[in-house]
């Protein structure tokens, strides 16, 4: 176990990472890529997915595309098995990928639920499941599971997310506690509000283009809400996933890393 400044090189080990096509899924593996790791970059987005490849092997690292549908179990465990057979190791699961849709609660429907819950939540659960069995049986790893600001504060509208990303918490704790004695270390990032693909859909209208008011009318608000006063950016997220994978936090499992500027500060 490296120590001191070292201990956040991760030469040698193995990422992988879902939803690795865009926003914080791409400045993860980018991060862990250029921290040494060689990284598998998962997304149903198979060009996003090889973009974000292509831009770890042009910064020196290693990495490799795979399309990934992460609310297939099987698939899920078949990535995991095509890691092991290519580096025979795993050291890192980052289960990042996740969907949203916004409207009244009362409004649901089962449909939206299900996609949603299957996305958001049951792939968190494969991916812990395939990459725990692997890294049980190496005796090491470290799984960083994205959650969400949303578990701190009700979020209008966001119902469904709201769910899935609160269930990701608690299933962090579980398989921290199960996979513990094994040396298996599971963790959960929360961010706060974040500029991405994902969260620009309230200030980017039908053609693509930045509604300049609309963009000042939603981050305005949001820094006011953060001590820090700024906005987040995916790479401010990457280094808490980086931290959570590499051995800086070797002492750290079942926990909640919240960077969100100081927004919501819970006991």
């Amino acid at each position: 176990m490296s120590t001191g400044a070292g201990a956040y090189d991760l030469t040698g080990r193995v990422a992988l990472v879902t939803g690795a096509a865009s926003g914080l899924g791409r400045a993860s593996a980018s991060l862990l890529g250029a921290a040494g790791a060689a990284v598998f970059c998962a997304d149903l987005d198979g060009a996003g997915a090889q973009a974000t490849a292509a831009a770890v092997l042009a910064g020196g690292g290693r990495a490799q595309a795979l399309v990934l549908d992460v609310s297939d179990r099987g698939a899920v465990a078949a990535a995991v098995d095509q890691a092991l057979s290519t580096y025979e190791r795993l050291d890192v699961m980052a289960n990042i990928a996740g969907i949203i849709t916004q409207g009244p609660s009362t409004e649901v429907s089962e449909t939206e639920l299900d996609r949603i819950l299957a996305v958001n939540l049951k792939g968190v659960v494969w991916g812990c499941q395939a990459a725990g069995r692997a890294m049980a049986a190496a005796g090491r790893g470290s799984i960083v599971n994205m959650a969400s600001g949303a578990v701190d504060a009700a979020a209008p509208g966001l119902l469904c997310y709201s769910i899935a990303k609160a269930g990701v918490v608690q299933l962090t704790k579980v398989f921290a506690a199960e996979l513990g004695p094994s040396g298996v270390r599971v963790n959960a990032v929360a961010p706060g509000f974040v500029v991405t693909g994902m969260t620009s859909r309230h200030f980017v209208t039908a053609d693509g283009a930045i509604d300049e008011g609309r963009r000042e009318a939603t981050l305005a608000p949001m820094r006011k809400m953060a001590p820090l006063r700024r906005i987040g950016e995916p790479d401010d997220i990457a280094q808490a996933v980086l931290y959570l994978a590499s051995d800086a936090s070797s002492f750290t499992t079942g926990q909640v890393l919240r960077p969100n500027g100081g927004v919501a500060m819970p006991g």
